[in-house]
């Protein structure tokens, strides 16, 4: 099961809304053939991984009833873009099959009682939660309707994400460099404040290598009540006016500076007020049902963060700590923004994966 982990994560981006998955198949405790759901519509991880077994000649030498198949989600019970997977692994004669996570969609689920009613030995629950990590995604598209929002941060050992001065400068190795611009080549936009956005002056692009032809740059949204004049020195503003898009509140939405910027083409959202910022949660709806954005990768200080994490916007964290310490009390910490805290008032993440990359370390994290 953890090589159909493995491979599933291949799917991640080119397989949305749907979620990615991975199987293989087993025969005398050696895998066989393996497979997972490489894009939208196309074949499903158990349907790839049983053509791959066609393929190499595996039935020709092993009987399918002795084959144990890994799945790293239920396999689909219904027609949708492909016929049920559950048809397949039956076709096949497939003896075994070992269920990650069950699956959440109504539509698609009962995949492992029709395998049973049929005579395969089914069993669940195995990497239960690798397996439910993986489909983090599809449950909030599910549930939700909005955007899966990734919050990245990259700090020092004692938590600063830039010097006082904020001098534009690394806090992390280049091999992290090289793992955010895959963070971005996933999003469909990436999200910073207002104060990043006049210091830095990001462009907010990804420059990932090999970027296929006609790529589409995310989206660079902007969360901020100070609107910029529409003749602004900013390379977003500059450079691609038509995928900006600021988040303000209400009554800047309706300014006159903010009619200016939509002459631009730029496009400016009013959200509500929530404890005294904004109530992001419709902007990442619009993000989803008006841009047809399916994943976000904030990027932003330390007040944006926190008010992702205590929205429960913050889906996944991903962490580059570097090891280094600045011991400045006057640099911005990766989150901020509020006082007279306790630690039964702390917000609680689980650590999914820790690798080491480059000289940080890369930390993934889930509420």
């Amino acid at each position: 099961m953890a090589r159909a982990v493995e491979l599933a994560r291949n799917g991640r981006g080119p397989t949305a809304p749907n979620p990615c998955v991975g199987a293989v198949l087993v025969h005398d405790d050696r895998i066989v053939a393996e497979g997972w759901h490489t894009r939208y519509g196309r074949l499903h991880a158990e349907r790839e991984c049983l053509a791959q077994a066609r393929e190499r000649k595996v039935f020709a030498q092993a009987d399918p009833a002795e084959c144990v198949m890994y799945v790293t989600l239920e396999p689909c019970n219904h027609h949708g873009k492909t016929p049920p997977c559950t048809e397949a692994i039956l076709d096949a004669g497939i003896g075994a099959v070992r269920i990650g996570a069950m699956d959440p969609n109504p539509r698609a689920a009962g995949g492992a009682e029709t395998l049973r009613a049929a005579g395969v030995d089914v069993a669940t629950g195995v990497l239960q939660r690798e397996c439910e990590d993986l489909i983090a995604d599809f449950l909030v598209w599910q549930r939700t309707g909005r955007t899966y929002n990734i919050l990245k941060m990259a700090a020092t050992l004692d938590g600063k994400i830039a010097s006082a001065q904020r001098v534009p400068e690394p806090v992390s190795c280049p091999e992290s460099f090289v793992r955010v611009q895959e963070l971005r080549k996933l999003a469909g936009a990436v999200i910073v404040g207002g104060g990043t956005f006049r210091a830095d002056n990001p462009s907010l692009t990804c420059r990932a290598s090999g970027l296929p032809e006609g790529f589409c740059q995310p989206l660079a949204v902007v969360v901020t009540s100070l609107l910029p004049g529409p003749d602004a020195a900013s390379t977003l503003l500059r450079d691609r006016p038509e995928q900006l898009v600021f988040w303000t509140p209400q009554q800047a939405a309706e300014s006159d500076t903010a009619e200016a910027l939509r002459t631009r083409g730029v496009r400016v959202i009013g959200l509500p007020g929530k404890d005294g910022g904004l109530d992001l949660a419709p902007g990442f709806a619009f993000l989803r049902t008006e841009c047809g954005c399916h994943y976000t990768l904030c990027e932003g200080g330390g007040h944006l963060a926190m008010s992702l994490v205590e929205q429960g916007l913050a889906d996944e964290l991903v962490y580059f700590m570097a090891p280094r310490i600045l011991g400045d009390e006057s640099a911005p910490s990766a989150f901020a923004g509020r006082s007279g805290m306790t630690m039964k008032q702390a917000v609680d993440f689980r650590i999914s994966t820790a690798q080491a990359c480059g000289r940080d370390l890369m930390l993934t994290l889930m509420p």
